[in-house]
């Protein structure tokens, strides 16, 4: 039986443009993600290095750029929040029924942008037992000590959980560990049908 309902937030409540972040480095000059910045975005996301440095970097790589573009650009993924899916988890966190938990990869300056942008994500958080930033804890998906750290703060049993997230890898690897998953597609999927979509869990 499940009684732990597990989140991720981009995409599955909050809209992303995830096209957008390489769609406007490039036209800053940025060509193609090298290793060495996939490794810096990874350590950005487990907060391992400082807003600071992460603009830095990408400064000294795109010549041509600056810090407030680059921000920017590192935003434009970022999109909106639909009420009906505030709706819907503040309905959830009415009924009681279910531990509800946020485990999201994200960083700083993400959250900084949804905090100044989205009205309504005091609302959201505060639907949440639990709130995980992934450079906050420094931990990220799809590596398996994120998960477990989240059982072990919680003393959740795996096969009593349910994660939903839109990329494969995250839930491939949080299935490997027992918990059920939905890796939604937010192109044609809606948190809001949950219980619909996983009816066979519930």
């Amino acid at each position: 039986m499940i009684k732990t309902l597990l989140f991720d937030f981009g995409d599955v409540f909050l809209n992303l443009d995830k096209a957008a972040t390489f769609r406007e480095l490039n036209q800053l000059g940025l060509n193609d993600f090298s290793s060495e910045m996939i490794e810096q975005n990874q350590l950005y996301e487990m907060g391992k290095i400082s807003s600071e440095e992460f603009v830095a970097f990408y400064a000294n790589a795109i010549p041509k750029s600056n810090s407030e573009a680059l921000v920017k650009a590192w935003n434009s993924i970022l999109l909106d929040l639909p009420k009906h899916r505030l709706e819907f988890l503040q309905q959830l966190k009415e009924e009681n029924k279910y531990q509800l938990i946020l485990l999201s990869n994200t960083n700083d300056l993400h959250i900084s942008w949804v905090k100044e942008n989205i009205v309504d994500f005091t609302e959201f958080k505060a639907c949440f037992d639990a709130f995980y930033l992934s450079h906050e804890i420094n931990f990220r998906k799809p590596n398996a000590d994120i998960y477990e750290f989240v059982l072990e703060q919680h003393q959740l049993q795996p096969n009593e959980v349910l994660f939903v997230d839109d990329t494969q890898e995250n839930t491939e690897a949080a299935k490997s560990l027992g918990i059920h998953t939905w890796n939604i597609d937010p192109s044609q999927e809606d948190i809001v049908n949950l219980f619909s979509i996983k009816a066979e869990l519930f």
